[in-house]
């Protein structure tokens, strides 16, 4: 056939079945919720453990509590739930529904008690035939989930890729869906596993994943552990150049939950998972107890300045630039022409370690030429004042701890300094009749 032949049919082809890629304007930071699944896992025993069994009950206490104690506030919008909320078979209609014991009020009431809270709801499916834990799955029904999904009015999807069956029912399921959210009219947050699936046998295309799918895993479930998270850690670093230039606003890598207020870390090692989330600009989506989480995981969990950092509108993922002496130094652009950068201590032995910092030997060096303001913000707050371009600055790091700071661009600060000279002027020009 006629080259022009093949542009022609492939035009029509175009016309008639027309390429739906994913449109909802959702995700253009990333996504801020609690997800029930590494802290309660299946569990689905409401008779001896009803305080922690997967139920109504459990996503309604947690919706009041990310009102009443500050969550919401602080950016915190989605209400997860994750597998195991289903019946064992689809109704008459091949509609799912939810296990009437532990959910007798169905997912649409649960929904508007959640959106009466100004939260959003987010549910879990999975495009094999059965999920993880061998509910019905999404195959074969996705328009009808999709559907589904929006009449009861879920906020968000979490795409599992369990009993998938063939590589091509895995690929074609997840746009498949995504097809089908789409078609509903009802913007739905769509959270893939689809390249996780995918890496056991050979390299996902992560052009192809942005286009359908809000964000994506990449790598196994994380453990309440730092093992686990610093195997997450490890594994972006590695993969950086392949998964960094595709991130950015409707579109993360999903490094999964924040497991900080559990069991499994130390403080400094809570802290280092904050600060590399906050640095990968991954979803925070927290898998913890918000009914009685300590004040100190709360607090940092609920900080405002590494919130920023994390809902930053540039929306660039942070990189790995750097490895010596058991300190990795990570950096992440933001708006404004400045940065952020972390020093992770991968020393699990001895006390903590000076990591003497040259300015001048950043990637992003003219940040401090010919100066710059420099701002820790964890482990605790600290303004570092105005450094120079050959400025060291002598950072003190504890065991698998990390010290996460931002330094604003010489640009910036002049822009401060003018701002505080024409605030100082306008002090000394007030008058009674001053609104200032």
């Amino acid at each position: 056939m006629a080259k022009t032949g093949v542009s022609l049919v492939i035009t029509i082809c175009a016309l008639i079945y027309p390429v739906h890629l994913l449109d909802n304007g959702l995700a253009q930071t990333p996504t801020m919720g609690w997800l029930h699944w590494e802290r309660f896992l299946c569990n689905v025993d409401c008779v001896n453990d009803p305080h922690n069994c997967i139920s109504e009950q459990l996503y309604m206490q947690m919706a009041d509590i990310m009102v009443q104690e500050g969550w919401k506030e602080a950016g915190y919008e989605y209400v997860c739930i994750d597998d195991c909320w289903l019946a064992q078979e689809r109704d008459a209609q091949d509609r799912l529904q939810p296990d009437p014991t532990r959910f007798p009020s169905g997912i649409k009431k649960l929904a508007d008690y959640v959106h009466s809270k100004g939260l959003k709801l987010g549910i879990y499916q999975d495009v094999g035939n059965l999920t993880c834990a061998g509910y019905p799955g999404s195959h074969g029904y996705y328009d009808l989930d999709a559907e589904t999904f929006a009449d009861w009015g879920v906020d968000l999807l979490k795409f599992d890729g369990c009993n998938f069956g063939t590589l091509d029912i895995l690929v074609e399921g997840y746009k498949n869906m995504s097809r089908a959210l789409n078609a509903t009219g009802r913007n739905i947050l769509y959270s893939c596993e689809w390249p996780l699936y995918l890496w056991p046998f050979h390299q996902p295309n992560y052009t192809d994943i942005r286009q359908y799918c809000n964000h994506w895993r990449n790598y196994g479930d994380v453990y309440d552990s730092w093992q686990s998270v610093k195997s997450i850690i490890d594994w972006t670093a590695i993969h950086q150049n392949l998964i960094v230039p595709v991130a950015g606003p409707g579109g993360w890598n999903d490094p999964d939950m924040l497991v900080i207020g559990n069991y499994g870390l130390s403080w400094d090692q809570q802290v280092s998972q904050m600060a590399m989330w906050v640095i990968m600009a991954a979803p925070l989506l927290m898998s913890n107890d918000l009914r009685s989480i300590d004040p100190k995981s709360k607090m940092l969990l609920q900080n405002k300045h590494l919130i920023a950092i994390s809902q930053d509108p540039l929306g660039r993922q942070g990189y790995r630039i750097g490895r010596v002496n058991s300190f990795d130094v990570w950096e992440r652009p933001l708006s404004g022409g400045r940065y952020a950068f972390a020093v992770l201590n991968r020393q699990e032995i001895g006390g903590p370690r000076q990591f003497p910092l040259l300015l001048a030997t950043l990637p992003s060096w003219k940040t401090c030429h010919p100066e710059c303001r420099v701002t820790q913000i964890l482990p605790s707050y600290q303004d570092l004042g105005v450094q120079n371009l050959f400025s060291t600055l002598k950072l003190t790091i504890n065991p698998s701890g990390t010290i996460l700071f931002t330094v604003t661009l010489n640009e910036g600060l002049a822009a401060e300094q003018k701002w505080n000279w024409n605030r100082n002027m306008n002090k000394k020009r007030k008058t009674p009749n001053s609104v200032f």
